[in-house]
């Protein structure tokens, strides 16, 4: 759940596709005030496919892995955080606004420096639509949020998609009624996830929590990976847009598991969506993306 779950281990930029930052694009519909509708693609940029993370763009840990899904898609990246100071006395009051309620599942993402940060999901809202409204002025023709956390909707001119529904019905086709094991960042999230997935699955979930972005994310993953296992479990979900195809290997060497990896998931199925909007030269809004408001 980048729950992007998004600082960790990963494939750089250099290795991935180029991806856009969109920075001269100009469009922020400030606080609180929902994205309008959106510009002409053709006076855009290439027809692409919006990447949102939770946390601050560039996401140096995804451009690798994501590459070979986008089938020649312009990949335009923008973070929710992304004009958020993190450092100092500032940085304190700015981690502060964003944390969780005491009741509130929590959310973990990366920032551009590497690190983590620890987010609720209300304070999240207006930032989101600004990165989306980037996002489609960069041209955009469809939009995927990162994170497999679970948001309500978000106003957008074009297809916006959300990685948690993308990853949970894709899972829940290709495992039937085997027992599910879910890598989750936090320990916090664990009882949640387990709680949502359960209400999708037909077989037994149990979840364990792995950091994605912790130094050692591959020995946490390797460890949460073993335990599902010998709990029974058949296949593995590594659930948040932080864990890595490296981080896949490992927890599939470590438990002898088929791993299903969400930000490999996501990504496949939302590049799908934006060459079919890109192909029909007047996106719209298909079943189950966000409509605009």
């Amino acid at each position: 759940m980048d729950r992007d779950g998004n600082a960790g281990a990963g494939g750089s930029a250099d290795a991935g596709a180029d991806v856009h930052t969109g920075e001269d694009a100009g469009v922020d519909a400030g606080p609180g005030v929902a994205a309008g509708p959106g510009p002409d693609v053709a006076a855009a940029g290439p027809t692409g496919l919006g990447l949102v993370t939770i946390g601050q763009a560039p996401r140096t840990d995804l451009a690798g892995d994501i590459a070979p899904h986008l089938g020649g898609l312009c990949p335009y990246e923008h973070g929710a955080l992304d004009d958020d100071v993190f450092d100092g006395a500032e940085g304190d009051r700015t981690r502060a606004a964003l944390a969780p309620a005491a009741d509130e599942a929590p959310l973990v993402s990366r920032l551009r420096d590497g690190t983590s940060v620890v987010l609720g999901h209300d304070a999240l809202a207006p930032r989101i639509r600004r990165a989306v409204a980037r996002c489609e002025a960069d041209g955009a023709t469809a939009t995927l949020l990162l994170c497999t956390g679970n948001f309500p909707e978000v106003p957008a001119a074009r297809p916006l998609l959300y990685a948690e529904p993308l990853v949970q019905h894709g899972v829940r086709a290709l495992v039937g009624a085997d027992p599910v094991g879910i890598v989750c960042p936090l320990p916090a999230q664990a009882a949640d996830v387990a709680h949502r997935w359960s209400k999708l699955l037909p077989g037994p979930v149990r979840a364990e929590p792995a950091d994605p972005y912790a130094d050692d994310a591959h020995e946490r993953t390797a460890s949460a990976a073993r335990r599902l296992a010998a709990s029974g479990c058949r296949w593995l979900v590594l659930d948040c847009i932080g864990y890595t195809e490296s981080m896949r290997r490992t927890a599939a060497t470590a438990a002898d598991r088929p791993v299903l990896l969400a930000r490999a998931l996501a990504v496949r199925l939302a590049a799908e969506a934006a060459a079919a909007a890109g192909a029909s030269g007047a996106p719209g809004h298909p079943a189950g993306a966000a409509h605009g408001a």
